[in-house]
């Protein structure tokens, strides 16, 4: 049974992996480590996921004796753990941004220097509808962002037919989003009932959804805004798409078919989506409008963001990658 290392166990994305990889039937959690909790259980900060493990302060010397790590480290920190890891022969996937973008200058324009650049070529990006293959024999996996992976799932068929020619996407949020560390912009009394936009014309995902969506055939800067919600988790993307020529709900439909019929973990529903409808599952439901009036395509797409935004994802790319089923787990 592969060990598994689940380093940064502390923060929501970590402890999610946690309790995902220790009630998984094919692997083994080896250890949980913390830099901020450490000597406390994970049941202790996190009483719903009812892992009893005590999170430990990171040494390699112990702690890279596994098969495999789950590294749910800040950006900027998690590089040097990743790299350190990988030298000693352990298969990474990565849940920060440091190995999503694949050119240097582009990640230090939007993160900081990047600690390991050399390692950028090495990196699979880890949307398992779109690069299963390569995931199954990659040593570094970087998991997407949450809102780049709803993005890139609800415009992957029309990015491919080369029909996307631009896109206004606006993104709805949980605010377990932005993470555990206190914001005041996130505290209870600044989210509830209240919606506004964030990180305007700035958020740190636009790149990412511009570099995928270019590699699958659609080089456009995509207009993105951020709205953040009075929730605890969950994500639903508005994308509104001007095609590069007139396109119809019949075919609109046969395309979303023929690319996401067989995928498990993709649901495409009759009416938009809400967030409650895939609410700690790792799937991504979409649900698509030929807009006649305007001419333009309507996409909208629901996850959960702690789930199929992260952990989850994560834990089908370690499947992939040790020949299991990739819904093991967390179907």
């Amino acid at each position: 049974m592969p060990r598994v290392l689940i380093a940064g166990a502390s923060g929501y994305a970590g402890a999610l992996a946690a309790r995902l990889i220790d009630r998984h039937p094919d692997f083994e959690l080896a250890a949980i480590t913390s830099r901020s909790e450490a000597g406390r259980r994970l049941s202790d900060v996190y009483p719903h996921h009812r892992v009893p493990l005590v999170m430990e302060e990171l040494d390699l010397e112990q702690h890279a004796a596994v098969d495999a790590a789950i590294v749910a480290y800040p950006h900027g920190a998690a590089a040097p753990l990743v790299a350190a890891l990988i030298e000693r022969g352990v298969r990474v996937i990565d849940l920060s941004a440091d190995f999503r973008l694949r050119d240097a200058a582009t990640y230090e324009r939007w993160y900081v220097t990047h600690a390991h650049p050399d390692l950028l070529e090495r990196a699979v990006y880890g949307l398992t509808e779109l690069n299963r293959a390569a995931i199954a024999d990659a040593q570094l996996v970087a998991c997407p962002g949450c809102f780049p992976t709803a993005a890139i799932l609800a415009l992957a068929p029309l990015a491919e037919a080369g029909l996307l020619a631009d896109v206004v996407i606006d993104a709805k949020s949980g605010a377990s989003g932005a993470g555990r560390g206190l914001r005041e912009d996130t505290q209870f009394v600044a989210v509830d009932e209240n919606v506004r936009p964030y990180a305007v014309g700035e958020h740190r995902h636009m790149p990412e959804i511009d570099q995928e969506l270019a590699r699958l055939g659609a080089p456009i800067i995509a207009a993105f805004t951020p709205h953040l919600l009075p929730l605890d988790q969950g994500e639903l993307l508005s994308c509104y798409v001007t095609p590069s020529r007139p396109v119809g709900q019949s075919e609109l439909d046969l395309w979303y078919a023929d690319r996401y019929g067989s995928e498990p973990f993709i649901d495409l529903v009759e009416r938009p989506p809400g967030v409650r409808d895939v609410r700690e599952t790792n799937v991504c439901a979409i649900h698509t409008h030929a807009d006649e009036r305007t001419g333009k395509v309507f996409v909208f797409a629901a996850i959960d963001n702690l789930w199929k935004g992260t952990s989850s994802q994560a834990v089908a790319n370690l499947n992939l990658m040790f020949g299991y089923d990739e819904g093991r787990g967390i179907s």
